[in-house]
């Protein structure tokens, strides 16, 4: 079977002049439109591309991979406008559609939008900026602790908003984000907490921490590293252990103290020091 829009992995099926056809066990042949071949490729090799429906209405795939698929909520720029609508650059030579009935305000040359990618009723891939019908703030299904992938939205009062999986609405704290973050970064990201409206708290960290055994491994690595002296303390900012380390002041405090009881390290006022 073949994902229209998605990632597929296809097995070369034929050569007819100089087009090669792929497919899947129970497939019809989809031609690569690669103007470059694969080198050196043989028949029953297998492929990595991505497939959609090209303006003749015929399947196609591509080994370049675009910046969103299909279903997938993106920040994308418009480089054109036309009576029909606007065009995003997604990465790949043909642009992205925005039809006009699809943008809830007209789209301008320059500028960057989320959108939502879909496929219409002949399978062609468009977008929409019509995102929010498309995602939900409540997610009792989540579990703390879970890993997501996050798109990084608009400030407010409290922190960031954060786009889940393409599916919903989550906040990461300011007070608990100790690294810069840009309008439509993706990076991974934990589910913190589901309050008890079902609104959802994020984190860069699991749990608010890493686990306790992986961090302190870290640490006596990085202490190894450094002769055994570690420019951070119980004392040191947030800013720093998160940029040493990647976890909350609170989670490294945990972590020290667990080495100082296993009478592993000295906590000292500006370092700690491997015993």
């Amino acid at each position: 079977m073949i994902d229209i829009g998605k990632i597929n992995t296809l097995k070369i099926a034929t050569r007819v002049g100089s087009e090669i056809y792929v497919s899947s066990p129970g497939s019809a042949n989809v031609l690569l439109v690669d103007k470059k071949p694969p080198v050196n490729f043989q028949v029953g090799d297998t492929l990595v591309v991505f497939v959609y429906v090209d303006m003749d209405g015929h399947l196609a795939a591509t080994t370049s991979i675009p910046k969103a698929f299909a279903d997938d909520i993106a920040w994308l720029k418009v480089v054109s406008v036309n009576r029909v609508g606007a065009f995003l650059d997604w990465g790949l030579p043909k642009d992205l559609l925005v039809p006009l009935a699809e943008q809830y305000e007209p789209l301008e040359v320059g500028r960057s939008y989320f959108v939502k990618l879909f496929l219409d009723p002949q399978n062609r891939i468009l977008a929409t900026t019509r995102i929010e019908r498309h995602l939900s703030e409540e997610g009792p299904y989540f579990k703390a602790g879970q890993k997501v992938s996050l798109l990084i939205a608009d400030k407010t009062t409290l922190g960031l908003k954060a786009i889940i999986n393409s599916t919903h609405w989550g906040l990461l704290y300011e007070n608990e984000t100790f690294q810069p973050l840009e309008k439509g970064q993706r990076l991974d990201g934990y589910i913190k907490q589901i309050r008890e409206d079902y609104k959802i708290d994020l984190s860069l960290y699991r749990s608010g921490y890493i686990k306790g055994n992986d961090l302190t491994d870290q640490i006596l690595s990085k202490l190894k590293e450094n002769q055994g002296i570690l420019p951070l303390s119980d004392k040191s900012p947030p800013d720093e252990i998160y940029a040493a380390f990647g976890v909350s002041k609170k989670a490294y405090k945990q972590a020290i103290g667990s080495l100082y009881k296993q009478k592993l390290v000295l906590i000292e006022k500006n370092n700690i020091k491997l015993i």
